[in-house]
């Protein structure tokens, strides 16, 4: 079983979640620490800075995070990518640990104050 921590659109009821959906396994809340950046459609996550940041732990199948790494334009370690994939744990449930796409830089993106896509995105509707 494979642990992956979303924040944004593969959030359950977000516009991606349905590339996970058919091979998620479990789903429980979490946080980790980082920087969130708004890149308009979707979020990205920088970790640099100690603010928490709201998301989900995904449990899925090998299909599951192959599909997640075409969402998230990931072809591998080394290569080019949009997004990379490291390993990160929880921030309150250290014992929690898993995979995460992320940035290395906000890229001159407007920072999502408090950490959390969906409120966000409530706020802006």
């Amino acid at each position: 079983m494979i642990q992956v921590f979303v924040y944004g659109t593969l959030l359950e009821g977000e516009a991606n979640h349905t590339v996970a959906a058919p091979y998620v396994l479990q789903l429980e809340a979490g946080c980790v620490r980082g920087t969130l950046y708004d890149y308009g459609a979707y979020p990205a996550l920088v970790l640099k800075g100690d603010s928490i940041v709201e998301g989900e732990w995904l449990q899925v199948t090998e299909e599951g995070l192959l599909q997640m790494d075409l969402l998230e334009d990931y072809n591998g370690p080394g290569q080019h990518n949009d997004y990379e994939r490291v390993w990160i744990c929880d921030a309150l449930r250290p014992e929690k640990e898993g995979w995460v796409y992320v940035w290395d830089d906000g890229r001159g993106c407007p920072l999502i104050p408090g950490g959390s896509w969906r409120t966000h995105r409530q706020k802006a509707k």
